[in-house]
């Protein structure tokens, strides 16, 4: 069956950096598009950042030069580099593969606070 398991997630200052990893089994991983969204509480699902099978990237404003998403498909692996962190990136993160259908990981919590 499809899995997708994130680790790297925890606490944090501000200012600091983390490194999200999404290991995927159970699909071709290459051909799709692999992205990490996030929530927090009370708030809706939002896009962090996607790449596609071609290594284009698209992030959202708030994280645009901040975060940058990376994938190594030999390892089935998608990455998320968070650096220069804020409050306001705490949350749960989750990793999502689309192709024809889309799996869900079951996040990793994020919280940035001193």
């Amino acid at each position: 069956q499809v899995r997708l398991v994130e680790s790297g997630g925890g606490l944090v200052q501000p200012g600091g950096s983390l490194r999200l990893s999404c290991v995927a089994s159970g699909i071709t991983f290459s051909i799709f598009t692999m992205g990490w969204y996030r929530q927090a509480p009370g708030k809706e699902r939002e896009m962090v950042a996607i790449m596609d099978s071609d290594g284009n990237t698209n992030y959202a404003d708030s994280v645009k030069g901040r975060f940058t998403i990376s994938r190594d498909n030999a390892k089935n692996t998608v990455y998320l580099q968070m650096n220069s962190l804020k409050p306001e990136d705490t949350a749960a993160y989750y990793c999502r593969a689309t192709y024809d259908y889309q799996y869900w990981g079951q996040g990793t919590q994020v919280t940035v606070s001193s």
